[in-house]
């Protein structure tokens, strides 16, 4: 079934920018649960280009964690710019290009695939620019290590 298509702004407005919201501890658990509404009970994200590997989140649940976690990293002045939503020949695919923005002047662009099922995501798949986040968060060397260790 087709998905909503006034379901994007709805998405690309509150999905990407809540993440980081509140610049001393990110989002509230409130937040993190609005977010994670979005998503079905049952679903897959998947973080292709995550730099120490990818784990699915399969769940709501797994979700509303990493949403609170990635507040929890310290993204201050955290906001979403430069949205653009593009539609798929699949009706149940959009594709949203954006920006995360902060005020210390970090930017990191990302693109999301999302697969709406009945008002609700059930797939995604999101391409980010983890060097940048790591960056913004000052954890680079942190990340390096990681990496070199892994």
């Amino acid at each position: 079934m087709p998905h909503d298509r006034g379901l994007d702004q709805q998405l690309f407005g509150r999905e990407v920018p809540e993440h980081g919201a509140d610049p001393d501890a990110g989002p509230a658990r409130g937040q993190a649960d609005k977010l994670a509404e979005f998503y079905a009970e049952e679903t897959d994200v998947r973080h292709p280009m995550a730099p120490l590997g990818d784990t699915p989140l399969l769940s709501r649940e797994a979700l509303r964690q990493h949403f609170a976690a990635a507040g929890r990293a310290g993204l201050a002045g955290f906001r979403v710019e430069d949205v653009r939503v593009h539609h798929t020949a699949d009706p149940e695919v959009v594709i949203g290009e954006f920006t995360y923005r902060g005020d210390a002047g970090w930017a990191a662009p990302g693109i999301i695939v999302f697969r709406i099922r009945d008002g609700l995501i059930v797939e995604s798949r999101d391409y980010i620019d983890h060097l940048g986040l790591a960056r913004a968060t000052n954890t680079v060397d942190a990340l390096c290590a990681q990496l070199t260790n892994a």
